[in-house]
């Protein structure tokens, strides 16, 4: 009898453990954090440190709503399928009230398609495809960081005050790259209608021939070249450019091109000259964004990317979307994030109604070699809402929203 006392007295215990445990879990809010960890580790992994820097600032200041906030990590492998997959386990399974993250266009836009049809909020931090917020733009998604079609509208306006009149292309072929060379020659078009594209190179992602790009290129002889590639094809690009000579006597755009996470690794091989997208986070010397770039190199011993900035801003959004709607409600958090304005290091951003793209601009300037190292120079910070099309053109461009 005693023995089976003893044995009801530690099922009970273990019990009020594990509803403790439970209790303890749905103080958390939850949010569902999709990303490719692994395939495009140089930019999601800094990408997640930035959140946990936002994250400590926003629990030691008492979390949200009263609660903890706490981020999901999941690594897609940068697969649709598998993004959605993940998607549906964090949102049935683990109790997160919205989901954030990717950085590869077409995976960002198949999260896009789930979180509209399931009716569940999407903050899609980096994916840079046009059509997230526009053709396919839906209800329930929201983008963080600036455009494709604003990035390149930066560079077009950059390229327009210039002689150059034929121009090259070069950009991988899936959504990003698309509509990076559509909103390039329709900025550039309109700013300078005498302009003539003589050539649009289309490699793989990551499969890039550069010596066969080059080649095609420096054929048809344009006066200026418009480069999309990022990453290892960036770094191919750019070597075997530079060593045929295709660089020389040209001006350079290349969107992207500047961040660290894609320069950095060139090193000395970096390229000179070229008008790029970027952050130049050595450069601050005051201000929010210096504040955040010391707090980021105190706590990881690591310089900032680009990636990381993002992600913080990521975290500050989601928790300021979580207490503007006064709830986790997804209705709610929808509402919430239609004109919903937040301070971060950049500037004020706010998330458009129309759209759902906020207006966090870009940082503009002109590579250099510092150090052994490529970096931006003669650097400015463009404002995202100066590059954004009106309400009247965004109706034309997003019929199937709401």
């Amino acid at each position: 009898m005693q023995l089976r006392k003893t044995s009801i007295g530690i099922a009970m215990v273990a019990m009020m453990g594990l509803f403790s445990g439970v209790a303890q879990a749905a103080e958390t809010i939850k949010v569902g954090e999709i990303n490719h960890y692994k395939r495009m580790a140089a930019f999601a992994n800094p990408y997640k440190d930035g959140i946990n820097l936002g994250l400590d600032e926003i629990n030691a200041a008492g979390g949200v709503l009263g609660k903890p906030l706490e981020f999901i990590f999941r690594d897609d492998q940068g697969k649709p399928g598998e993004a959605i997959k993940i998607a549906e386990e964090l949102m049935t399974r683990d109790g997160a009230v919205m989901l954030t993250g990717t950085i590869l266009s077409h995976v960002g836009l198949a999260i896009s398609s789930y979180a509209g049809e399931k009716e569940h909020l999407y903050l899609a931090s980096e994916p840079l495809a046009d059509a997230l917020v526009w053709e396919k733009g839906n209800e329930y998604t929201f983008r963080l960081r600036t455009s494709t079609y604003m990035q390149a509208s930066m560079l077009a306006e950059a390229a327009a005050k210039t002689s150059a009149k034929t121009y090259a292309t070069i950009a991988p072929n899936y959504a990003y790259g698309k509509d990076a060379v559509a909103a390039f020659k329709k900025a550039l078009l309109k700013l300078r209608p005498d302009v003539k594209f003589v050539t649009e190179q289309w490699p793989a992602l990551f499969k890039i021939d550069a010596g066969a790009e080059v080649q095609a290129i420096e054929r048809a002889k344009p006066d200026a070249i418009y480069n999309v590639t990022f990453g290892g094809d960036l770094a191919k690009f750019v070597r075997e450019g530079t060593t045929r000579g295709l660089f020389e006597g040209r001006k350079v755009y290349g969107l992207l091109t500047g961040e660290p996470e894609y320069i950095d690794p060139l090193k000395d091989e970096a390229p000179v000259g070229w008008v790029v997208t970027g952050y130049p986070w050595y450069d601050f010397k005051s201000g929010p964004n210096k504040v955040f770039v010391d707090a980021y190199m105190a706590k990881y011993n690591a310089s900032p990317g680009i990636g990381s900035l993002v992600g913080y801003m990521t975290a500050k959004s989601v928790a300021a979307g979580i207490t503007a709607a006064g709830s986790t409600d997804t209705e709610a958090l929808v509402k919430a994030f239609k004109g919903l304005t937040l301070q971060t290091p950049v500037g004020e951003i706010t998330f458009r109604k129309q759209d759902h793209q906020s207006t966090m601009g870009a940082f503009v300037g002109t590579t250099a070699l510092r150090d052994g190292g490529g970096v931006m120079v003669n650097w400015e910070y463009k404002e995202g809402a100066d590059y954004l099309p009106s309400d009247e053109e965004v109706k034309m461009m997003r019929p199937a929203a709401k």
